[in-house]
């Protein structure tokens, strides 16, 4: 069994078009190609955090993977990230193991951030006059990165619970954005007309009647029960509202939420999978307001991990 050490991982994932891999991941996944049982998780209270395993397969392939990812929230003021895990690959004919990918968390988020890419890539208007980001943190900065390869748009307006974490956020991004503080998401929403959500948060952080005709949210951060980032209205006046997982959904995320509020009804909600296939599922004007709710798929792990593996092996040679 191979053991690649982070260092790899990172040297490796670069060379990837992890974006046109989520999209060929997606599209299985939604096809019924794959097989992703529920998430299991376990969740904390004291520090506060949550541990989620995924797993699954593509059919006919050669890997299937189980993929452990947790995010401690308190673990930033004692210097250590906040994502943690592994993902494991094994043989789907023989079942025995053939690579532990020792990423600390890296690969989920870097396929998060390259499925918010692809949501943006599908959904978000043709123009876009700035982006709202919504956090701080490593999905924060790695969803501004991802869209660098979407769209030319580099005016960004950023919300976050400190004035500290603001700063740290914009220093660490460098110079390639116009970077604007917004004093709350009221006045972020009203500057941008592409919004990324990025927080852990179990409260809504965007309110309905912040939201201007045509804008785009990406929210990702609500991958529990518990967990939610927008206002349920917000989805309740969308024209266009996509999950990642439409079975997920069903316990987690904003969809999920906004069912629950009795905001929204089953028929409104398309797969990810399946509207990047159909054209008319996109938008069809620039006024639309559209949701992407991303909860994480577990063929996305499997997707990143196969292609980190394959490349290592190439270089082995």
């Amino acid at each position: 069994m191979e053991v690649i050490e982070l260092q790899n991982i990172l040297s490796i994932v670069d060379k990837v078009d992890v974006v046109t891999a989520m999209e060929t991941g997606f599209v299985q996944y939604s096809n019924g190609n794959t097989n992703v049982p529920p998430v299991a998780e376990l969740l904390f209270e004291n520090p506060p955090g949550d541990v989620h395993i995924k797993y699954g397969y593509i059919k006919n392939a050669d890997y299937y993977c189980i993929k452990i990812a947790s995010g401690f929230y308190e673990n930033p003021k004692h210097g250590i990230p906040s994502s943690q895990g592994m993902m494991m690959l094994f043989n789907q004919k023989t079942g025995q193991p053939v690579a532990l990918l020792k990423d600390e968390g890296h690969l989920t988020d870097i396929r998060t951030a390259a499925a918010g890419a692809l949501a943006a890539k599908y959904f978000a208007p043709k123009k876009i006059n700035a982006i709202g980001i919504i956090g701080t943190g490593t999905q924060a900065r790695l969803q501004l990165e991802y869209l660098k390869e979407i769209t030319p748009c580099r005016k960004v307006w950023v919300w976050g619970r400190s004035h500290e974490n603001v700063s740290k956020y914009i220093e660490a991004m460098g110079e390639s954005f116009d970077f604007h503080r917004a004093p709350d998401t009221e006045q972020l929403a009203a500057h941008c007309n592409l919004i990324v959500t990025t927080t852990p948060s179990t409260v809504p952080v965007l309110a309905a009647t912040d939201i201007r005709p045509g804008t785009h949210i990406t929210a990702m951060g609500s991958d529990t029960s518990s967990k939610q980032e927008l206002d349920s209205n917000i989805l309740h006046i969308a024209d266009l509202i996509i999950s990642d997982s439409i079975s997920q959904s069903k316990s987690r995320g904003e969809v999920f939420q906004a069912r629950k509020a009795g905001k929204i009804l089953d028929e409104k909600v398309v797969e990810l999978g399946t509207a990047i296939q159909n054209g008319h599922m996109h938008r069809t004007s620039d006024d639309q307001i559209s949701v992407v709710d991303l909860t994480g798929v577990a063929v996305q792990d499997i997707i990143i991990s196969e292609a980190v593996y394959s490349n290592y092996m190439k270089n082995k040679e």
